[in-house]
């Protein structure tokens, strides 16, 4: 299997890339997400990648970070989910919030990936709950003014409310509702202050 390329960027459009790597040409289909992350063509890039082996075809996905390969290969175990909708999903949000919103069962959030109605979404959340549930995700590679810094704030709050006893659900959603009032918190101790907050 082919865990990863790392070459010249060739080509990149939204949907699909060329890497050069030793003198192969390699055509990766990639998310919105991963292509907004590329550098210019005629630079080094690395993409993890993930295999998909058809009866009459091979593809290549290529993703920025491991995050986006391990939900994108997981979403594929759902019935009726296959490569195009994954994509999309991850085009639409990162693999974090995808992860909050499916352990979450946010169904109406997700409605808002193309190609996925309310059924998809209950199926979704069904099947993925546990798989996502445990998967370790940044993103932060995807986003930009400063995500790392805000990614690790989001952990540390997670941690924290879970030590003064919420249920990691009930924390999640309390970060995402005060990031939703305020995008521009990047502090632990702020998001914590405001999830508290709203429970007086």
């Amino acid at each position: 299997m082919i865990a990863y390329l790392a070459g010249t960027l060739i080509a990149k459009k939204p949907a699909s890339v060329l890497i050069d790597v030793g003198g192969l040409g390699y055509r990766v289909h990639v998310p919105t997400s991963t292509y907004q992350a590329l550098p210019d063509t005629g630079e080094s890039v690395k993409l993890h990648t993930s295999l998909q082996v058809r009866e009459d075809s091979q593809t290549l996905y290529g993703f920025a970070t491991e995050g986006e390969q391990q939900t994108f290969e997981v979403m594929l175990g759902v019935s009726g989910i296959g490569p195009k909708l994954a994509l999309a999903a991850l085009s639409s949000m990162r693999p974090a919030e995808l992860r909050d919103y499916v352990v979450t069962g946010e169904t109406a959030l997700l409605t808002n990936i193309p190609g996925v109605g309310k059924k998809t979404a209950d199926r979704l959340v069904l099947e993925l709950k546990d798989r996502l549930g445990d998967l370790e995700l940044d993103g932060a590679a995807l986003s930009e003014n400063g995500s790392d810094i805000k990614e690790d704030a989001r952990a540390d709050a997670l941690a924290a409310l879970q030590a003064l006893g919420f249920s990691r659900s009930a924390a999640e959603k309390g970060i995402r509702r005060v990031l939703r009032d305020d995008s521009s918190i990047d502090e632990a101790e702020a998001l914590i202050r405001g999830v508290l907050r709203e429970q007086n």
